[in-house]
This record gives C-alpha cells, structure tokens and sequence, in this order.
C-alpha cells in the first residue's frame, strides 16, 4: 500500500471519551502477536497465524508506520485501526486508477461488543476527514461479517459493489467526505 500523501505522521494521539489512539510502541508487542495469533479475529481475515511464527516475525515495535493506530484502553492495547491506500491492482474502487483511502480495524475479541471498534473508527474518520478533507473513504468486509457490515453503516458506509475475493464474497462501501460522523446513511 502506499503512503497517505501529505498526511504528517504521526500525529498527536487522539483522544475519545474512553479510549487514545496512538502511534505504536514496543510494549504494544505481544498485543499484536494475540491480535494476529486469534483464531476468532482471523475468521474473516484469512484465518491466523501461529503464535511461533509471530514470535519471530513481528518487530520490536510492530505496527509502526503511516495510517496505523493503536487502539488504547487504560493503557492496553485492544486492538488497531487504520487508514491506508487500497492498492489498485485488487478490486473494488471509487476513482480510476484506485489509490482510495481505506479503513480498516481489528480488535481483540476481549474488546468486542462494547463500542470500541465504533468510537475508534469514527474518531480516525474525522481526523482523516481533517487532514484530507475533500477525500471519500472506502471500506471492504466480507459480507458474512454481519458485525462489520454493521458497523460500517452505522460511520456512514454505503454499498458501491459486491465481489468475490480472498475465497469470499466481499462488501465494498464507500463513505462521502461531506458524510456527518457518526450519521447513517439510508
């Protein structure tokens, strides 16, 4: 994926009514190697990897780079959310020649059901919507993630198209710039 563009990074953590999103640090590690070990969080997302492999492939300071936050409650890391550049070579996109901004967000199941994943895709939506403000923003989840589809339509999400992808059918969804945060969209 490519850069953000002239997005600075990393910016000052954001800070929601429960959480801090921030910039990757060396303790946030063995978060990361349980985000990417669960078997529960890699169901929509290729399944997991083995807790041995990350061991020895995830940096000291894993995560670390432009459009990547951690998502932070009372110090811990519960998972992540990110902006990133949809590469052109797959499908789904709402510009020729693809580039899009997209979001993206996993959580530690631990973390799931309590609003997390909502208030931290919303905070970085309106931080991005700052920086970029005349930018639309897409989002892909596999429509049997009943879970994701909600939550994107309720940051305002609408379907562009469906597709094959990855061995499953894909939602593909894009979000106005001009769209309120928080607001559905009918």
């Amino acid at each position: 994926m490519s850069e953000l563009g002239p997005v600075a990074w990393p910016p000052a953590p954001i800070k929601t009514e429960r959480l801090v999103l921030r910039e990757s640090e060396a303790w946030d590690r063995a978060a990361y190697i349980e985000l990417f070990a669960s078997v529960e969080v890699g169901v929509y997302l290729g399944g997991s990897r083995s807790r041995d492999e990350l061991e020895r492939v995830v940096p000291e300071v894993p995560g670390r780079r432009p459009g990547v936050f951690v998502i932070d409650l009372g110090g811990a890391m519960i998972g992540t959310v990110s902006i990133d550049r949809r590469d052109a070579a797959r499908p789904g996109h709402v510009r020729p020649g693809g580039g899009e901004a997209e979001l993206g967000y996993m959580l530690l199941p631990r973390a799931w059901g309590h609003g997390y994943a909502a208030e931290a895709c919303a905070a970085v939506l309106e931080w991005f919507a700052e920086t970029a403000p005349a930018e639309p923003v897409v989002l892909c989840t596999q429509s049997a993630n009943t879970r994701s589809m909600r939550l994107a339509a309720g940051l305002g999400f609408t379907e562009v198209e469906r597709f094959e992808e990855f061995g499953a059918e894909q939602w593909f969804g894009v979000r106005d710039a001009g769209t309120p945060y928080g607001a559905a969209r009918p």
